[in-house]
């Protein structure tokens, strides 16, 4: 069976700037991307239905799709129990969110129909990722969730370390992993550490926690509840509730809570971000949908940073902070709220960031991890420079029954 997992418009732009250079299927939520809950839990390769702007880096389909699904929801076994009962010309949805459909589709059909199709209603909750701030919201829950389908009926690498001290049962070390001298707490949540990732001396980890595959925890680092790190990265100072995806750098101390750092992103020295107003009031964020900041419902909110975003050294953020694509923040003073994707500055002065000087920066940081970069990815980059949510493009004009 062919199954892909869309982007659909009522997600997409409300997870800029994340989704400004990837699927939504592909944001890290948890220890796996979306996709990769989805591969694991059936057991095949699972592909992106992407907006056409992405689809040169994520292509789909060349075959006819058996079933499509919302690529903002995140599976689980009752979930994938009712995905498996449908039957043809059948969609699963909770209330107005549609989950998924199975029919015959067409991949180069630009808008998907689903009129006539038998509506069926999910009676469990559903997890769907439907704003930035969602993806930390749901961190702690996905982290156990993916602890668990991806130990199953397997066998940690021990700890030969002895002077590394482990509270609890659940921590699961894949081969090559690297520790010394650390405190792991697994009493209340797993501890996930992937294939040749480092642990350095005097670091302390509470769990849930998920360290990606060759990524490092540096020296005397305090790593909090709910916290990924995706692969290659390296990670130190105080971080809590967040999710930093790959190939991004947060080496030095300082302070990242409660939120979601893009790809290839380095948060300079000693960079903080505060995820509570000094009045306990609930935090409002940036909305790419109607470009104003909206209440998140959150008293705890940090920071978004999209993809090739940097800060230098000594940077303060505001609470509920968001940072657009290919940014260089810098200079005195709290920055704006909201950067816009290739800014240039800070508190005191903002400027576009020219498009040549970001890539050239970008392939270097590319060089430096060894990574052969594509003219679809200097594509992507380009198309952020411009994006806005009226000029997106949709992949999907459904479901409506």
């Amino acid at each position: 069976m062919n199954i892909a997992l869309a982007d659909l418009s009522e997600h997409r732009t409300k997870l800029f700037p994340f989704t400004l250079t990837r699927p939504v299927a592909d944001l890290r939520v948890g220890i796996l991307t979306i996709r990769e809950k989805w591969e694991k839990h059936f057991d095949q390769p699972v592909a992106f239905l992407a907006v056409p702007e992405l689809q040169g880096k994520y292509p789909k389909l060349s075959e006819e799709i058996q079933l499509i699904i919302n690529g903002a929801v995140c599976p689980d076994l009752a979930l994938m129990d009712a995905i498996r009962s449908l039957k043809k010309n059948e969609l699963l949805k909770s209330g107005e969110l549609f989950i998924a459909a199975k029919g015959v589709f067409n991949p180069y059909d630009p808008s998907i129909n689903l009129k006539g199709y038998q509506p069926i209603e999910y009676q469990n909750a559903c997890t769907a990722i439907n704003r930035s701030w969602d993806i930390f919201s749901n961190n702690k829950q996905q982290l156990r969730a993916d602890y668990e389908l991806l130990t199953k009926d397997r066998v940690s690498q021990k700890i030969n370390d002895p002077h590394t001290i482990v509270y609890g049962d659940k921590v699961f070390l894949e081969e090559g992993v690297d520790i010394k001298a650390a405190i792991l707490n697994a009493e209340e949540g797993p501890i996930y550490l992937a294939k040749n990732s480092i642990v350095q001396e005097g670091a302390t980890i509470r769990g849930p926690f998920g360290l990606g595959e060759n990524s490092r925890i540096n020296m005397n680092a305090k790593i909090r509840e709910g916290v990924t790190i995706g692969p290659n990265c390296k990670i130190g100072g105080e971080v809590s509730n967040s999710i930093v995806y790959g190939n991004s750098n947060k080496a030095h101390d300082g302070y990242l809570g409660n939120a979601v750092v893009g790809e290839w992103c380095n948060l300079g020295a000693d960079t903080n971000n505060s995820n509570l107003k000094n009045n306990y009031n609930e935090v409002k964020a940036f909305d790419f949908e109607t470009n104003e900041f909206i209440k998140t419902g959150l008293q705890f909110c940090g920071l978004f940073i999209g993809d090739h975003s940097k800060t230098a050294i000594n940077t303060a953020l505001n609470t509920g902070t968001t940072i657009g694509v290919c940014s260089n923040v810098f200079g005195s003073g709290f920055p704006p709220t909201y950067i816009p994707s290739f800014s240039w500055g800070g508190g005191e002065k903002l400027i576009t960031h020219k498009f040549e000087k970001a890539i050239e920066t970008a392939r270097k940081v590319w060089a430096r991890k060894n990574i052969k970069e594509t003219n679809e990815d200097e594509k992507i980059l380009k198309l952020s420079l411009t994006a806005r949510p009226k000029n997106s493009h949709e992949i999907c004009r459904y479901p409506r029954t």
